[in-house]
């Protein structure tokens, strides 16, 4: 198997560097994230802070270097001599701190990045904040200060204008401010909207720069109370992540896609964003650049699922708000929605960006918001199930849920656009089929525990159509293997989830025929691509990390739990080296591709770390459906 790509740490002569003519664009997989869930920033191993909106995941971007290396903004501390670079978090936390080695000094020096997490009962009010600690380490360090903001994706005309204490930059909408150490030596440049100061940092050295999404006055920058904050946030942080009941031998893995799960939370709402970015390409010059940072069903479902599997429950309870929330006010659900409830998300191009690489069009809002994907009520209802074993579901709840599942009892013959949301007609794909399966079979055993005999009937029959429907339709008997949709001898790494969900035995004939065929198939450099067949859309794509981990879930459940481990621990060692994940990888050189962080992929792993270690305690065998029915608890 090829080894991942080396993570650049670079100066601008780093042959690590991504280049396109005079701009360079860092490796996606050289970036770390920090967050305070309402809003979230992309800072790269080069010091500088390339993706943030405010005041939600969803705004308009303050800084989006990522997107357009000239135009995009930024707001960098690096230092003047050529250097190496490492990232890591402080344990247990998303406080991210990026270290720089001088080449022609012997300094070292680091950044400290952290965005504080406001209480619950001032989530909206408080202002968001990017504190930025510097400290020298050892030796003397010159660094640069720039900050260059452009307002609404590089849109809105930028002032930059120097005060007393630091420097404030203004749209005329928007504002934001950066205080700095008095005396701190600021060049304006009034035409271009930037801002740089070179400071001088020797060992023990310890100084601030605080980011303020804010319209007032810069203030002295130790009123913003930088130390106490960062106590505050590691605390915080920390006490969430010991919660995690996960004891296996890969706790640090899962503990990390946890803590980045749990910054795409939007805490105001509830909600959970897929992605905090838009238009990372899944092909480096393609044209499939899509906007991530709204709320699917399906995505949010998986997340709760996996949360509930490390005993963190109080997410699912939002999210379950949230989804009410928007019931009370639609007259159907949707597949996706804003992260305030928006219900149209329309698309459109953000022509005067260049995008990663040159990868346009970079996009804003998605046009799948109003697709047909009847999976995503499987995947609700099998979330909603496991919410279910923690305490009983209410009236209102149920009433939600039961007219959720009625609709995929009238629906599931119809075609549909599937997992994938692929544009173009709808077709009868076997994974909705699947997960309308789902849905009708967790809402059998809802009904009963209600003792509902009458509803327990009803959906069982349906429940059984949909199987049969899918044993006779979705299986090709010339390549042995479920396949994508009917009609097709396509195979799709999705129905690698049968046996995860329940639908069949891990070692059932057809289960084990479609690993084998996915594996002949499908896979490229130990990983596994999640279709190959055309889609409608022009050029390729990288492969998908989540279908990896699928296809060790269901190697796990076919009883071979050594060949499942390796396929796991292979997809460990394609995370960068903060044990974050993008979307995709390209399986030739190891880059990143698509949105990141990509909460699928993260929700994947926890699931298989999970199947692993169930496997070892039960002698090899793990439960099957273990995403929706808890251990010891079937009806």
């Amino acid at each position: 198997m090829n080894e991942p790509a080396l993570h650049p740490t670079p100066a601008d002569d780093s042959p690590h560097a991504l280049k396109r003519g005079p701009v360079a664009y860092k490796a996606i997989s050289s970036y770390g994230i920090i967050g305070d869930m309402r809003s979230a920033a992309l800072i790269g191993i080069d010091g500088s802070i390339d993706w943030c909106c405010f005041p939600r995941f969803d705004s308009g971007s303050v800084f989006a270097a990522i997107l357009d290396d000239r135009l995009g903004g930024r707001m960098q501390i690096v230092p003047v001599q050529p250097y190496t670079a490492a990232h890591r978090y402080l344990p247990l936390t998303n406080i991210l701190v990026t270290s720089f080695h001088t080449r022609r000094q012997t300094g070292v020096v680091e950044i400290t990045d952290f965005m504080p997490v406001p209480p619950l009962e001032n989530v909206i009010a408080e202002p968001h904040e990017i504190h930025r600690r510097i400290r020298g380490l050892r030796g003397d360090v010159e660094l640069d200060i720039i900050f260059e903001p452009r307002f609404d994706y590089g849109r809105a005309e930028t002032a930059v204008v120097r005060q007393e204490h630091g420097v404030h930059a203004t749209s005329g909408s928007e504002d934001i401010i950066l205080a700095a150490p008095p005396g701190t030596p600021w060049k304006i440049d009034a035409a271009s909207g930037r801002a740089v100061a070179r400071v001088a940092v020797k060992a023990g050295d310890s100084l601030w720069i605080v980011l303020r999404y804010d319209a007032t006055s810069v203030e002295h920058v130790a009123s913003y109370q930088s130390a106490a904050k960062l106590e505050n946030t590691a605390d915080f942080w920390d006490r969430w992540a010991r919660g995690t009941t996960y004891e296996g031998p890969y706790r640090a893995e899962v503990e990390r896609s946890a803590l980045a799960l749990k910054l795409m939370f939007y805490t105001p709402t509830g909600a959970v964003v897929a992605a905090p970015t838009t238009s990372l390409p899944e092909e480096i010059g393609g044209v499939r650049n899509w906007d991530y940072r709204y709320s699917w069903i399906r995505d949010a479902s998986f997340t709760l699922s996996a949360f509930h599997l490390l005993g963190h429950h109080d997410e699912a309870n939002a999210y379950m708000r949230y989804l009410l929330w928007i019931a009370r006010k639609a007259d159907h659900l949707q597949i996706m929605y804003g992260i305030g409830g928006e219900s149209e998300l329309q698309e459109s191009e953000l022509a005067h960006l260049e995008g990663y690489r040159g990868s346009g069009p970079v996009r804003i809002g998605n046009g799948a918001y109003n697709q047909r994907q009847l999976d995503v009520y499987g995947e609700l209802i099998g979330s909603a199930y496991l919410w279910h074993d923690n305490g009983d579901v209410s009236d209102e709840v149920w009433e939600l849920l039961k007219s959720i599942i009625d609709l995929v009892a009238t629906s599931w013959r119809e075609a549909d656009h599937g997992i994938w949301e692929i544009r173009r007609e709808p077709r009868h794909y076997v994974h909705s089929k699947l997960m309308c399966w789902v849905a009708l079979d967790r809402g059998v055993k809802f009904a009963d525990r209600r003792t509902d005999s009458e509803l327990a009937a009803r959906w069982a029959g349906q429940r059984d159509a949909v199987y049969a429907d899918i044993m006779e339709r979705g299986w090709s008997e010339e390549k042995q293997a479920f396949v994508q949709h009917y009609g097709t001898s396509a195979l799709d790494a999705a129905n690698l989830l049968m046996p995860v969900v329940g639908f069949l035995p891990g070692d059932h004939p057809r289960v084990r025929a479609t690993i084998k065929a996915t594996l002949n198939e499908l896979m490229r450099d130990g990983m596994l691509f999640r279709y190959l067949n055309e889609d409608g859309l022009p050029g390729d794509e990288g492969i998908f990390g989540i279908c990896s981990f699928w296809l060790a879930d269901a190697l796990i459940l076919s009883g071979d739990l050594a060949h499942g481990e390796r396929v796991f621990r292979r997809m460990l060692r394609w995370a960068n080296p903060l044990d974050l994940y993008s979307e995709e990888i390209d399986p030739r050189t190891g880059d990143f591709l698509g949105n990141f962080p990509q909460a699928f992929t993260h929700i994947a792993l926890i699931n298989t770390a999970h199947l692993l270690e169930m496997a070892r305690q039960t002698g090899g065998r793990a439960q099957e459906d273990f995403l929706v029915e808890p251990s010891g608890n079937k009806p």
